[in-house]
């Protein structure tokens, strides 16, 4: 019997390791003696052996493939790690040297930093150091001291099983000292994969292109290829930081003679003159195709990076700001090339005819999505408040189709620093859902859905099935459903999934929740037990959104599957196929796409948790009202309310006054003689006594139950 299989492994901050056998339900474990050299999501050979009572555990065998082979850490004195300190006989050759502790705890290594490996000559080089803290353009090997953030890379041929989880290593790229805020802010997007800088010939390429493609003096063969719309009123709505605009909407009310001019146009409407046509509605994007060309290292950066990384501070682009703020932004008061998708519109929302294709808008007017809301609420004079109305009008019936029809929408309360002159944040605030946000997001979802349905059928009809880029959304796992529906039943509402779930039924149950003290923590339950939407070639529909057709065409600024989407329907509406070469390209693009999405979020999340943490920083032994918002074995987390950062109270700090218990069928924590109770959603006065920056976590202490 043949007791050996590959996979890829993920380990945890104590060591033990797993590895994920495609085509196998359950992990196989590793114990942390068995792991090798093995890193964080590498590719590994395993042997089996069966553990305690019998039990099936892993050894590695051989690293197959290396996922990573640099982390970013904090350089520090070899005697101050854990290692030497545990063990200082084992660990001597540790001491009077410098060492690299990568962020990234789960990786369970520290990179020793060979001081011979820099007598090599392709390590012997100057060392960028980035950082607005900085006061010095380079690091030489002599500078590099404690307390920086930096790169250190790993000598994979010298390190073996002998070395333990110490390899050696060298420094590729010195970031800042430890505690500036640039410095931190960097660790968090390069320890993920994101560069924040481009190379020369990345940025060479983007201003030749912004120059030579330029729509600032369109050629008459461009021209005539485009449909001009700047004669149309068009804006764009937006966050009031925004620096570049994907999308703009565009309105009018249509003529007689020009409703007849739409039907001679496309041909695609049965009758002669539209009667019941009211409104032209436009949703323009970016036509970051004309710039971005295939094959271009432009290109194949884009396609690396995937996205641009929305950080607390500051965006990490996809492309190039000359670019992405520049001449593929739909700046106001200039001409801008756009890929649109046009609707002919009944005052009651049905849509009557579309065309989709190139054009050259002008913007009228730049909104932030405050302005909006003010002109929709009679709080702001527009020349164009009229236009505002009419599509917020249309929007709300769309959104009411939608809804009616099962569209599931998770709306998460947000939150944003002010950052003082050092980046710390002075002040915290949530971001207010409005009317303005709604209005914009319908007629991308609008957009979205017709690109995909005409991408689909099109290729259905040529048999090229799998040469789209669809976002999709899988019906959701039933023992997920089935795990959170005893978790809402726990907390007092009634939720019986079935295999046959439809989004109404989880419309439903944020419905029954909405006002309740879970109704923030049920929210978050209910998504995390969705599938993950993802890209994919094939069509296969978005449980969440209720929708049978649906991809992202609207930001290809700042998302590559867009610019992807772009291309696929440029070459449908010339009437060509897909080419054999780019349709399988795609399905690595959507597998890449996926993963690299995961990875941006999990960036912006940790830039958010940091600013909440160094927030409360100088808040320890102040007290709050905060919210339970779990309940885990080792004790509960709550919530604070203004910056909505978690900190856990442990279970053994609950001991004073009692014994406490964790009845996890119910989710909840009992006192074993008070029988005090502490549920999800319970109010409760805390004390916070400590804040880690490294970990990003909060600690707390009960002070008494409202």
């Amino acid at each position: 019997m043949n007791n050996k299989r590959i996979g890829t492994i993920s380990l945890n901050s104590k060591g033990k390791g797993f590895v994920e056998i495609e085509g196998q339900e359950l992990d196989i474990p590793v114990e942390p003696r068995d792991i090798s050299t093995a890193l964080p999501s590498d590719t590994v050979e395993i042997e089996l052996y069966s553990g305690f009572r019998g039990a099936e555990y892993g050894k590695v065998l051989r690293v197959i493939e290396r996922k990573k082979t640099q982390y970013v850490g904090t350089i520090i004195k070899g005697e101050n790690t854990s290692w030497y300190n545990q063990d200082p006989e084992s660990y001597a050759d540790l001491k009077d040297v410098l060492v690299l502790a990568p962020d990234d705890k789960r990786a369970n290594i520290i990179i020793k930093i060979d001081q011979d490996g820099f007598e090599d000559e392709s390590h012997d080089k100057d060392i960028a150091l980035t950082g607005a803290g900085a006061v010095i353009n380079n690091v030489t090997k002599h500078e590099i001291r404690e307390s920086f953030k930096a790169i250190a890379k790993i000598d994979l041929e010298t390190w073996s099983d002998r070395d333990g989880r110490v390899p050696h290593g060298y420094i590729t790229r010195v970031i800042g000292e430890k505690g500036e805020n640039n410095a931190e802010m960097e660790s968090i997007v390069l320890e993920r994969g994101f560069d924040t800088t481009f190379s020369s010939e990345v940025i060479r390429e983007a201003e030749e292109a912004a120059k030579d493609y330029s729509s600032l003096s369109p050629s008459a063969e461009e021209l005539s290829s485009r449909r001009d719309m700047r004669g149309v009123f068009t804006c764009t709505i937006d966050p009031f930081d925004a620096k570049d605009f994907d999308d703009a909407l565009s309105i009018r009310v249509l003529s007689d003679s020009e409703k007849k001019a739409w039907s001679d146009e496309t041909k695609s409407y049965s009758g002669t003159d539209l009667p019941e046509a009211h409104f032209e509605i436009g949703i323009h994007i970016a036509d970051v195709a004309h710039y971005v060309r295939p094959g271009t290292a432009l290109d194949m950066e884009a396609r690396r990076r995937a996205f641009s990384v929305y950080l607390v501070d500051r965006t990490i682009p996809m492309l190039p700001s000359v670019l992405s703020n520049g001449m593929c932004s739909l700046n106001p008061h200039e001409d801008r090339f756009a890929f649109s998708t046009i609707f002919l519109m009944t005052k009651d929302g049905r849509i009557l005819d579309k065309w989709f294709g190139r054009t050259i808008i002008y913007s009228d007017r730049r909104f932030s999505y405050e302005e909006a809301q003010d002109v929709l609420n009679g709080k702001l004079e527009s020349e164009y408040a009229q236009q505002i109305k009419d599509f917020d009008h249309i929007a709300k019936i769309m959104q009411k189709q939608r809804k009616d029809k099962g569209s599931i929408d998770f709306e998460t309360t947000e939150i944003k620093f002010k950052l003082d002159e050092q980046g710390r944040p002075i002040a915290v605030y949530k971001k207010e859902r409005l009317d303005a946000h709604r209005l914009v997001e319908e007629y991308m979802l609008l957009a979205n859905r017709e690109v995909a349905e005409y991408i689909s059928k099109k290729n259905k009809e040529i048999k090229t099935e799998k040469a789209g880029v669809y976002r999709v959304h899988n019906s959701p796992d039933f023992e997920r459903l089935t795990d959170l529906g005893i978790f809402v039943r726990a907390l007092g509402f009634e939720f019986h999934p079935t295999k046959n779930i439809t989004p109404k039924d989880v419309q439903k149950l944020l419905s029954d929740v909405e006002g309740s003290p879970a109704e923030a923590v049920i929210k978050v339950a209910t998504l995390r037990s969705m599938a993950k939407a993802t890209y994919a070639t094939s069509n296969t529909g978005h449980f969440g959104l209720a929708f049978d057709f649906y991809t992202q065409f609207t930001s290809p600024i700042r998302r590559y599957p867009d610019l992807m989407v772009h291309r696929i329907l440029a070459l449908l509406l010339e009437g060509k196929v897909v080419p054999h070469q780019m349709a399988i390209t795609l399905e690595k693009i959507c597998l890449d796409s996926s993963k690299r999405e995961v990875e941006a979020a999990d960036a912006e999340r940790a830039s958010v948790k940091y600013k909440q943490v160094e927030f409360m920083m100088n808040k320890i032994g102040q007290t709050f009202e905060a919210t339970v918002s779990g309940i885990s074995d080792w004790g509960m987390y709550v919530e604070e309310p203004e910056s909505k950062a978690e900190g856990l109270i442990r279970l053994k700090d609950l001991k004073p006054d009692d014994f406490y218990s964790v009845d996890q069928k119910n989710y909840k924590i009992i006192g074993q003689n008070t029988k005090k109770e502490f549920n999800i959603g319970d109010k409760i006065t805390v004390k916070l006594v400590s804040a880690d920056l490294d970990a990003k976590m909060l600690d707390f202490q009960v002070v008494t139950q409202s």
